[in-house]
């Protein structure tokens, strides 16, 4: 999977800067355990972090196009998985491969179609490409954003990293937070481009960014379009078959143990069965895919409902397991391992940030790191809410009525944090500006009902904005334990073909997610098939809660989160006896440890 980082300048000599370029790269070694490597010339510093899963001996980064005098370097994080394809296709143009790695197809691409190679990709990446002949940096994102890719300007160029610590690494580039920073952070809006760092963007998912002497130029290659779609419900059904089981099939190629992700919803589910029968047909009728699912020690006991989970996860996980014969494995948590200071401090720290959803967080890094034992390459059901409208917004009338951002309405307002009035952010004011370019963004098909336009806009606001913290999540939380996480629901012509697809196909029998229940019919118990939509499990246990207020008193004794937070909206989190505390006031006192444990390790300048 890996880490890339890296510098373009028109000013100085990057190659009197090794330690610049060693110190931003190592902040990356949990991306890449396996190896590493920097590479100098005179206007460019480039540097690799492997986790190696394709082609163990010959995928060496930074690669360059010859080892003498090179004149293209390459910096590639993520998998392509149509690499086969290509190279077939470059061999044919005269092309020679030294090695056969996807790396070096995503080289001799360039060579052959400069920046629209990024057209030819099929899979999740983010890459730096420097060319020393037209002196250009190339900085490519996937589609859908799966792998991050953030930048910042540098005297005379600009710097890149899969992850801002990277940045921060560099001289120039120092954490710095304003006020523009925390409205992006603390709206929960999700937005593209800018972060809660002062001056580092991201590039955006389906997009490039090119650095040469003229400036920087950006553009995007790919983006959601309405499309023509004229097949009726059966042939829907089959053509969503095909295309789920397509990108499953192509993402299953790895050189280290693989595994797969088995919560017992309809997701992973039919993903799971899918892998599982590919792989017997592969490797003969014993073959058996590993699966992993995560529980609490309190959970059978203690479980509760609430807004977003309406059962437990785990008998049906097993059920699941058992149905399409994976070695199945359930790892329990303990939730005083979720109050353990070392291990939230690790998960902000991979995450460099201070919002993310507590010990959903901290128990999804505990469950990779047990993986990590076993398998470097985990598939996951991530982001088929999103493609096949699972999520409640999409069949509610109120959420589809409301002049908002749908996930704003499901605890939104309890779950943020409340910051102190006195930083005067018009948090609300910058939602409805940000909901009004959202919803322009949107296109349009022509002679659709009011109705399908409204479900067109939930689901482009679920695929590019509320999907974009998903895949942070997943990435940030997974590439701290050196374990890769590939995510079929996000191949692109998956995604184009059930955005075209109306919502009467959608949700032809009254439910969310019709298509992918029929084109799964066969894959998955009955149990399983029709279950309720259940989110990610959290514990449920008042020792958790308990200790959480705890941590969160400690963290409203220091200065700067005082400064921050509004301590009077939070005192009813923090005086609820544990065992009566909800999920939304929970998650506010989630967000203050968080906060806490942000501002103590990178101590960033506060603008405010």
């Amino acid at each position: 999977m890996c880490g890339i980082t890296g510098w373009a300048s028109f000013h100085g000599d990057a190659r009197t800067r090794v330690q610049a370029i060693e110190a931003m790269t190592a902040t990356l070694t949990p991306r890449g355990p396996d190896a590493g490597g920097v590479w100098l010339g005179e206007r460019a510093a480039i540097g690799h972090r492997r986790l190696a899963v394709i082609d163990l001996a010959g995928g060496v980064q930074p690669m360059t196009d010859r080892p003498d005098r090179p004149t293209v370097v390459l910096s590639y994080s993520g998998e392509v998985y149509n690499h086969h394809e290509l190279r077939a296709e470059l061999r044919g143009r005269g092309h020679h491969f030294r090695t056969r790695s996807d790396t070096e197809v995503v080289l001799r691409a360039y060579a052959e179609w400069g920046e629209d190679l990024a057209e030819h990709l099929e899979g999740m990446f983010a890459f730096a490409v420097w060319d020393e002949r037209a002196q250009r940096l190339l900085l490519v994102r996937d589609r859908l954003g799966v792998k991050p890719l953030f930048w910042a300007a540098v005297d005379g160029g600009l710097a890149f990293a899969s992850e801002p610590k990277a940045l921060f690494a560099h001289p120039e580039i120092r954490p710095r937070v304003d006020a523009d920073g925390l409205r992006e952070a603390y709206s929960l809006l999700f937005n593209t481009g800018p972060t809660v760092w002062s001056g580092v963007r991201e590039v955006e998912p389906g997009g490039l960014l090119v650095l040469d002497r003229d400036g920087i130029r950006e553009r995007r290659y790919w983006q959601l379009e309405a499309g023509v779609h004229d097949d009726d419900r059966d042939t829907a059904i089959e053509r969503i078959r095909a295309l789920v089981g397509r990108a499953a099939r192509s993402q299953l190629e790895a050189d280290v143990p693989l595994c797969s992700l088995l919560s017992g919803g309809i997701d992973s589910t039919v993903l799971t069965a899918l892998l599982a029968d590919e792989l017997r047909l592969r490797e003969g009728p014993d073959a058996r895919i590993r699966s992993y699912a995560v529980d609490y020690s309190d959970q059978a006991e203690q479980f509760t409902g609430d807004v977003l989970r309406t059962g437990h996860d785990t008998p049906y996980a097993t059920e699941a397991g058992a149905f399409i014969g994976t070695d199945h494995s359930t790892v329990v948590l303990d939730p005083h391992a979720l109050l353990d200071p070392e291990h939230r401090k690790a998960v902000v720290v991979a995450r460099d940030s201070p919002i993310g959803v507590g010990d959903m967080d901290t128990s999804l890094y505990l469950l990779f790191g047990e993986i990590r034992r076993h398998s470097t390459v985990a598939l996951s059901g991530e982001a088929a809410d999103e493609v096949f409208g699972g999520y409640p917004w999409f069949h509610n009338p109120k959420a589809l009525a409301a002049d908002t951002f749908p996930w704003l309405l499901v605890n939104g307002d309890d779950a943020a944090m409340p910051l102190n009035p006195e930083l005067d952010l018009r948090i609300g004011e910058f939602r409805q500006d940000s909901y009004r370019s959202a919803l322009a963004a949107v296109p349009h098909r022509d002679g659709e009902t009011l109705v399908e336009h409204r479900q067109r806009e939930m689901q482009h606001l679920s695929l590019t904005r509320w999907l974009r913290q998903l895949l942070h999540r997943k990435d940030r939380l997974s590439m701290a334990q050196g374990l890769e996480v590939r995510v079929p629901y996000c191949d692109h012509r998956l995604v184009e073909y059930a955005f075209a697809t109306p919502w009467a196909h959608k949700s032809f029998d009254g439910r969310e997610k019709s298509l992918l229940r029929a084109a799964g019919a066969q894959l998955a118990p009955d149990s399983v098939l029709h279950r309720p939509k259940n989110h990610y499990p959290a514990t449920h246990h008042p020792d958790y809660n308990r200790g959480l207020q705890e941590l969160a008193r400690d963290a409203l004794a220091t200065d700067q989160v005082r400064a921050l937070a509004d301590e009077a909206r939070l005192k009813p989190a923090l005086d609820t006896p544990p065992d009566l505390l909800v999920w939304g006031h929970r998650l506010r006192l989630e967000r203050v440890v968080d906060l806490a444990l942000w501002l103590d390790h990178y101590r960033p300048e506060l603008a405010l």
